[in-house]
């Protein structure tokens, strides 16, 4: 909830999130999978509240509720908590759970992970901002078809990643493996684990930086987003850029500096033009819903899905089969159609295959 309002997570700062106005991410991303399920054999153990209660009783789904957050019968805009999830899942393992599926980022995925180990299976629903672990689905609806197809036996790896949060909002990637998971294994797959390096590109990512900056227009806006490409397109212009967030050039200059949500709105009441220039993240592929949830469905409502330019390098494209859009409202995803442009040289650019 924290990845709108400019926090980059909310491990320590939840408080502050709500605060700025940020909203629960993880209620209606888990409505979207659980009305994606097609089968009818499951029975589901689940924490109270919003902890998956009371998206079990809208769906509809048999289920038992073991245990509530400490905070639910105190407050009933009640702050989950780490040690609310690692209960939580004591208590479906005790009670010999298949599977356990929790919605949010890297730091929940580490919290089930030091319970389970991998003597319990987890799947992710994909809620974070902080997603570079392999056992998220890459979206709620993947999630629920993976489930649905899935044999109840069948599983494989996926590395469950730890990210120096505090480091994160500096603007440092401070990652490690935890540890190694088991994940349900189906015809539906999760995503890649975050690549850091995909070896030696500077050249590619200068000629793409050449190009952007010899097509920038001096009457628009320009949102540039996370990542080295999009970093290389602000040295190129001279100027700094927040690697790990969202930054706006006007005439070559900065006129926004790590923006949230909030500010970017704010800036697109002041210009007629926009683009959004962003990069995929790593191997996992994602172009939006993942590290820039700053580029919203209110943002692309107002500047419209065309703003977007995708910059990658063949090299990057190569160790991603797939991109992925996932903006918050399969009906906006689809607008994308079913492929990309992607600039990925000087006065180069091929069509990616897209899926939302």
């Amino acid at each position: 909830m924290g990845g709108a309002v400019g926090l980059k997570g909310t491990d320590g700062c939840v408080k502050e999130a709500i605060e700025r106005g940020a909203v629960r991410e993880s209620p209606a991303k888990a409505i979207r999978f659980l009305s994606g399920i097609t089968r009818k054999d499951l029975h589901f153990f689940t924490a109270g509240g919003e902890m998956g209660e009371e998206e079990l009783l809208s769906a509809g789904f048999s289920h038992t509720c073991l245990c509530y957050p400490e905070s639910f019968h105190s407050d009933r805009d009640f702050i989950t908590t780490a040690d609310d999830t690692i209960r939580a899942c004591r208590e479906f393992i005790r009670k010999g759970c298949d599977l356990i599926i929790f919605c949010g980022g890297d730091g929940t995925a580490r919290d089930v992970y030091s319970c389970t180990g991998a003597d319990t299976l987890i799947l992710g629903i994909p809620t974070g901002v902080k997603i570079y672990s392999g056992v998220f689905a890459t979206t709620p609806e993947t999630a629920a078809r993976l489930l649905s197809s899935w044999d109840g036996i069948s599983s494989t790896d996926g590395e469950v990643i730890d990210v120096d949060e505090e480091e994160y909002r500096k603007g440092n990637l401070d990652t490690r493996i935890f540890g190694f998971a088991k994940i349900p294994s189906s015809i539906i797959h999760c995503q890649s684990s975050k690549q850091v390096s995909f070896g030696d590109d500077k050249r590619a990512t200068e000629e793409i930086a050449l190009f952007i900056t010899e097509i920038m227009r001096d009457d628009t806006l320009y949102l540039l987003g996370a990542g080295t490409t999009t970093g290389a397109i602000a040295a190129r212009l001279g100027i700094s850029h927040t690697i790990l967030g969202v930054d706006a050039i006007f005439q070559g200059e900065i006129v926004g500096n790590d923006l949230n949500e909030e500010q970017i709105l704010s800036l697109l009441d002041n210009y007629d033009k926009v683009k959004i220039i962003l990069s995929p993240i790593g191997a996992q592929g994602f172009i939006l819903g993942r590290g820039n949830q700053q580029i919203s469905q209110k943002v692309l409502k107002k500047t419209g899905t065309d703003a977007l330019i995708v910059v990658a390098t063949e090299s990057k494209l190569k160790n991603t089969n797939t991109l992925y859009i996932d903006t918050g409202s399969p009906k906006m995803n689809k607008v994308f159609g079913s492929t990309i442009q992607v600039i990925c040289g000087y006065r180069m650019a091929i069509r990616a295959k897209l899926n939302q």
